[in-house]
């Protein structure tokens, strides 16, 4: 069994054992342009409470990033509806984690689009 799993909307996956370039939180958003050609990209957040991988995941779409995007480290499901939104098409979580936040926790923030309340409120 892996330590870890890749979580997406349709549920848990086995982690897929892929080594993503990896950005750490603090990297220059000026530098984003770089990574633009990658396949697969790692964000990595320090803790949950760290929300600087968001503004990157952000960054990185509008800049024109195509490929598939992972948030590492520790986030929680909670969190899973805010990282689909800013462009993350999946989480890596620890098995511990998922031990502790089963399946169902992260599917019920799964219906991600219909939760925008920015678009709520600006419509």
């Amino acid at each position: 069994m892996s330590d870890f799993f890749l979580v997406r909307d349709d549920g848990f996956h086995p982690f897929d054992g892929a080594e993503p370039v990896s950005l750490a939180p603090d990297v220059d958003p000026a530098s984003l342009g770089d990574y633009l050609n990658h396949d697969l990209l790692a964000i990595e957040f320090p803790s949950f409470s760290d929300g600087r991988g968001f503004t990157l995941a952000r960054l990185l779409r509008e800049k024109g990033y195509k490929g598939r995007l992972r948030a590492v480290g520790g986030l929680i499901a909670d969190q899973y509806a805010m990282a689909r939104r800013v462009g993350f098409d999946e989480v890596r979580i620890s098995a511990a984690l998922a031990q502790r936040q089963p399946q169902e926790q992260w599917l019920y923030r799964a219906d991600w689009q219909q939760w925008d309340h920015r678009s709520r409120l600006a419509g």
